[in-house]
């Protein structure tokens, strides 16, 4: 593995990190853009200069690192809900739950044998980390905007264990998979204004029942 490829991974463990233990959310939406930059340079960081990987990397930089967080940021100034995260499980908690997390991706993936392509660095440990870091921030937060946070993190997760599961990068399926995404993250965008008219708030941990 080169020298930018375990950069650009080391990256992305702090940002699991720094999203894990972040109390504001303007600063988690911009942790996970940067997020996203950095997983749109994976496939060029591992040598790929063809014209479909090219268009893949600049397809994901421009979706995760600017068009979904500003989908988030008008989502949160247009609500009503707190910029502070109001976790569930505290920062401190979260941050060990983190650590474990990473600790646990590298076991998972020492039992795994050496199946995949990447089996002596650290891609398919850092991927395990950010999808169950992702599952972890959508259960231990309140507010919708993060949970939708945790689902980048969980994708960008599956993103890059698709690169060292695949010794040539789906192309098609990758951007039919971003593409589902961005629909995905623009409909929860209107389910977070329209909870917010309905409710007032977009704390998920308050709605406990449906307004007649």
């Amino acid at each position: 593995m080169n020298a930018p490829m375990e950069a650009l991974l080391v990256a992305l463990i702090l940002s699991d990190l720094a999203l894990l233990g972040s109390g504001r959310l303007g600063s988690c939406i911009r942790t996970v853009a940067l997020q996203g930059i950095l997983a749109g340079l994976l496939p060029l960081a591992e040598g790929g200069a063809g014209f479909q990987i090219l268009l893949l990397g600049a397809t994901v930089v421009v979706l995760k690192g600017f068009v979904f967080p500003r989908l988030l940021g008008r989502a949160m100034r247009e609500s009503a809900t707190s910029r502070e995260v109001q976790p569930l499980v505290g920062y401190a908690p979260s941050l060990l739950a983190g650590v474990a997390i990473l600790a646990g991706a590298f076991w998972l993936d020492g039992r795994m044998g050496g199946l995949l392509r990447s089996s002596g660095g650290i891609l398919v440990p850092v991927a395990f980390s950010m999808m169950f870091t992702g599952l972890f921030l959508v259960v231990a937060r309140r507010t919708a905007v993060n949970q939708v946070i945790g689902y980048l993190v969980l994708e960008n997760g599956i993103y890059a264990f698709s690169l060292a599961a695949a010794r040539e990068i789906p192309f098609l399926v990758e951007l039919g998979v971003l593409m589902d995404l961005f629909v995905a993250v623009f409909v929860m965008g209107i389910a977070i204004q329209r909870i917010n008219l309905e409710f007032d708030h977009i704390d998920s941990g308050r709605l406990t029942r449906l307004r007649g």
